[in-house]
């Protein structure tokens, strides 16, 4: 199939050349693809066939009057752009217009103007298309165009009787006005995004992928392409345990197939084309030399998602990550989305959308998990491990090189999905790591999400993982705050992903962290108890029934923990029961006890009217544990598998009532003294600057850091001080330096390998006059052998306080990490850092201030004053809104900052800029393109 719709001509009266990255891929309101892009004066036949399309009654409230045809004039009218003053964009689907948009720059009273920062906007939708989504999405991309191009006002004229028009506009949260006059509706919309028009925004992005992704799960009809005779082939596998179970039409392709011919009770085509009704899903099972043609007959037979299970992509080199790239780009032209390449497959269990279009030899059971991986092997072990304790799932999907559909399509899935009460994944990489806090945040507040990740200790990944710059490279700390903030359970093993999981499906959430312990063996209720005290948690005194307990024994202990106001969670342990001169029973006669099962069964349904979860550590007793199984009670063979996993839940369900609380409390706040405007221009400044022109062309001179001057300048636009250095090469500059600060000063060194190592003796403090600085300047001047004179600086004595080092390092796929700690060995040696990810709230900054380990020196430790925690809170918001509102702003190094008992200084600033970061979470919707 032609993608030429991703790729139009660069041809036209531009002056400032065709804006490509205006070209976006977007997901609309039913889960469909389409492409939006500029329009060119290439286009002007696909305009015509467009509008040829377009119903009478559309094109009469477009043009407020009859207006069947364009003209000539109309055609190159609208077709022929600056980029500027007159912008038009397309939808596009299959290489032709579904949709188009255009604004006109105007001044303030709706004349043409080159300079005005009003536009006049006005769409049009093909009939057919109409209900998706499409103006929507034209809407916020227009927009975008328009802001960056000094647009700040649409203004619209719609007749009243188009109220699908209306209804776009005052849907979209943008701050608005509206009047009627002579028949008309006026309408006026301020462009600067707002809380509600973002709202509304991730609102429309969040249930069209859900939507796509259940496109993908409960098709129509299925058909597998690349179906080979030979019963042993990758085809005719997918093909067999597909028909098996489906209960829409399932079609085969093969290209040498005889007319009439079956393949395990299939008939069999030899093309797509001959197949006399819809598909709504392809499974490829073709070499990848014939994956484009595939593509293409899928789209012109209107297939709807692709399930490519073909290698040879991304996970092979550069060139295959460019095949993988034209391979998406072909498939959303199309209209379609794409699971793999190089994919293990999709599953749903769902008894009346049965599907298998995978490489797995059966469904496994129906169950509350939605499971979630980027490796076939892994999706392997998944499934297996799922088989193997009993434990069913809602939705699987193993995605292979996740070119296009991810696991933050899935997440979006699953939160509407009422089969899936808990999510599991396991992540070697994040292609956009930002969106997925924002999805996993909000999914977690009512599902445990559990996240194994691959490549934790590496910066290297499995070949064929496609990320945006620098996402591979979370470290790992990073990555534990992206979990930790988003209220994901992060763990270490595929055995910890199903305990964990198996106990948040079946019992309650936990209310506290102490924990009864109950059973008839005290050496394994003892360990159970050492576990507990490990991982946190506040275990009472174990309660050893003895070896000879009954099930009425068991019931009534339990009841007792039970009913006990001081118990948030149960652990029941169990043995087989001793025989006589210490010998083992047959297990088979004795494990399977049918009294302490029911004693069990019964007790976990009490926990669960209570809120309270219990759970079984077993030894030898695998009858037992199936037996509870079946109700719903999860048992461990190890007492440190049982307790890992309630602690995990306990700290799951501190994050959601930590998160229900804050639900209307946690604000980002209003910070005075901010001047966003003049510090964009001193950011566009110095990237403008010969320096910075320079030092990108050098390899890894993609970022440039601010002279201090000028960085001290722009955080002084956000009300950040920092305070003032000046050099003292010699004796006489510094004296002169110190009568401009005003005394006490200090003198110290500003080599790197001596910047903030005052146990250097690189630092001398509170000078108070003119001899003790002359002899502290001779003094340094001997240490630095002379050669350091040009790196000594004088500054005004901080006040006395902790030494503190505050950070904002913008990754282009993550967006912006806020980190804290304390200067010196805490942090650069111990590592004793906490991070957050940026906006950031009062909350988020008050919780980072107080997670680091050597937090207590902030709170008077060992009777030493407080410091001025609110003045630091302060301090790290006013950074969290610097790099959030500057994209370029690449990263921000205050270090130290010395928080006193009343106010803070900043004695030490580092800025870094970059052009034209990527942050793949802002801005219009789009999907990602890797």
């Amino acid at each position: 199939m032609d993608d030429s719709a991703a790729r139009p001509p660069r041809q036209g009266d531009d002056e400032h050349g065709y804006p490509q990255h205006w070209e976006a891929d977007v997901l609309l309101r039913d889960g469909g693809t389409a492409r939006i892009r500029p329009i060119t004066p290439a286009d002007a036949d696909r305009l015509v066939e467009f509008y040829e399309q377009v119903s009478d009654q559309s094109k009469y409230f477009r043009f407020f009057a009859p207006y069947p045809r364009l003209s000539d004039k109309d055609v190159k009218r609208f077709t022929h752009h600056d980029y500027v003053n007159r912008v038009g964009l397309a939808v596009v689907v299959r290489d032709r217009f579904i949709a188009t948009v255009r604004y006109d720059r105007t001044d303030a009273s709706g004349r043409p103007s080159e300079t005005g920062t009003d536009a006049e906007v006005a769409f049009l939708v093909q009939d057919a298309h109409q209900g998706r989504g499409v103006a929507s999405a034209l809407l916020e991309h227009i927009a975008a165009v328009a802001q960056e191009r000094g647009i700040r006002r649409f203004t619209a004229e719609v007749l009243p009787e188009n109220r699908k028009m209306v209804k776009v506009f005052t849907d979209a949260g943008y701050t608005q006005h509206r009047s009627f006059a002579d028949g008309v509706v006026h309408l006026e919309l301020d462009l600067e995004p707002t809380a509600a028009s973002l709202a509304v925004m991730r609102a429309r992005e969040h249930r069209a992928e859900a939507r796509s992704v259940q496109r993908l799960l409960t098709p129509r009809s299925v058909a597998v392409v690349g179906v080979s005779r030979n019963p042993q082939s990758v085809g005719r596998a997918v093909l067999r345990d597909l028909a098996a179970g489906f209960d829409g039409p399932v079609y085969a392709v093969n290209r040498n197939a005889e007319p009439g011919t079956e393949l395990d009770g299939v008939a069999t085509h030899r093309a797509l084309s001959d197949i006399p009704g819809p598909v709504d899903l392809v499974v490829l099972a073709v070499p990848e030399p014939a994956v484009p043609a595939a593509v293409a007959e899928c789209g012109a037979h209107g297939v709807q998602g692709l399930v490519v299970l073909t290698a040879g992509y991304a996970e092979t080199g550069p060139e295959g990550l460019d095949r993988q790239r034209a391979l998406v780009r072909q498939a959303r032209a199309g209209g379609m989305r794409v699971i793999g390449p190089n994919a293990f497959g999709l599953l749903n269990t769902d008894p009346e959308h049965p599907l298998n279009a995978s490489l797995a030899p059966a469904l496994p059971a129906r169950g509350p998990f939605g499971l979630f991986c980027q490796s076939g092997a892994i999706g392997v072990a998944l499934l297996e491990g799922a088989h193997r304790r009993g434990l069913g799932v809602s939705s699987f999907a193993s995605v292979g090189n996740r070119a296009d559909v991810s696991g933050n399509d899935l997440l979006q899935y699953w939160e509407e999905d009422e089969a899936t009460e808990v999510v599991l994944l396991y992540l070697e990489s994040f292609g956009n790591p930002r969106k997925f806090t924002r999805i996993a945040r909000r999914l977690a507040t009512a599902k445990p999400v559990v996240v194994l990740k691959g490549a934790r200790h590496t910066g290297s990944l499995p070949p064929g993982h496609a990320v945006q710059p620098a996402a591979s490279r979370l470290l790992d700390a990073t990555a534990d705050a992206l979990f930790q903030q988003a209220g994901v359970i992060r763990v270490d093993t595929i055995t910890e992903l199903f305990d964990t999981g198996e106990l948040l499906a079946a019992q309650p959430l936990p209310a506290g962290d102490r924990v009864a312990v109950v059973g008839n063996s005290d050496s394994l209720g003892l360990l159970s108890y050492d576990a507990c005290l490990s991982a946190g948690l506040r275990p009472r005194t174990p309660v050893d029934l003895t070896t000879g307990a009954t099930g009425e024994n068991f019931r009534i202990a339990l009841d007792t923990a039970l009913a006990d106001p001081a118990v948030d969670a149960v652990i029941a342990v169990a043995i087989p029961p001793i025989g006589v001169h210490g010998a083992v029973p047959d297990p088979a006669v004795r494990e399977d006890d049918p009294e302490i099962a029911r004693a069990l069964l019964d007790a976990a349904r009490r926990g669960r009217e209570l809120g309270k979860p219990l759970l079984l550590v077993h030894l030898a007793l695998g009858g037992l544990a199936e037996r509870l199984r079946e109700g719903r009670v999860p048992a461990y063979p190890a007492p440190e598998r049982a307790v890992h996993a309630l602690a995990d839940a306990v700290r799951y369900a501190a994050w959601r009532r930590s998160s229900e609380e804050a639900v209307g409390t946690a604000r980002v706040p209003e910070l005075e003294g901010v001047d966003e405007a003049g510090a964009r221009a001193l950011v566009e400044a110095a990237l403008g600057s010969r320096e910075a022109v320079a030092a990108r062309l050098q390899p890894g001179g993609a970022r440039v850091t601010l002279p201090e001057g000028q960085a001290a300048e722009l955080l002084g636009r956000y009300g950040i001080e920092v305070s003032p250095v000046l050099p003292a090469p010699d004796e006489e500059a510094a004296v002169r330096a110190a009568a401009a600060l005003g005394y006490p000063v200090a003198l110290k060194a500003t080599a790197e390998h001596l910047r903030h190592r005052p146990d250097l003796g690189s630092v001398r403090l509170d000078l108070t006059g003119e001899a003790e600085l002359r002899r502290a300047h001779r003094e340094l001047d001997v240490l630095l052998g002379g050669a350091g004179r040009a790196r000594l600086v004088v500054q005004r004595l901080a006040p006395r306080g902790v030494d503190t080092v505050i950070a904002a390092s913008v990754d282009p796929a993550v967006g912006t990490i806020l980190s804290f700690g304390l200067a010196g060995a805490p942090a650069e040696l111990l590592g004793d850092l906490a991070h957050r990810l940026v906006p950031a709230t009062d909350r988020d900054v008050a919780g980072l201030i107080r997670e680091v380990r050597a937090a207590p020196l902030l709170f008077g430790w060992r009777g030493a004053a407080p410091v001025d925690t609110g003045a630091l809170e302060e301090l790290l918001l006013r950074v969290s809104r610097l790099v959030d509102d500057l994209p370029e702003v690449a990263g921000v190094d205050l270090e130290p900052v010395v928080v006193a008992p009343q106010g803070l200084a900043v004695l030490g600033a580092r800025v870094r800029i970059a052009p034209l970061p990527v942050r793949t979470d802002l801005g219009p919707r789009a999907m990602s393109t890797l």
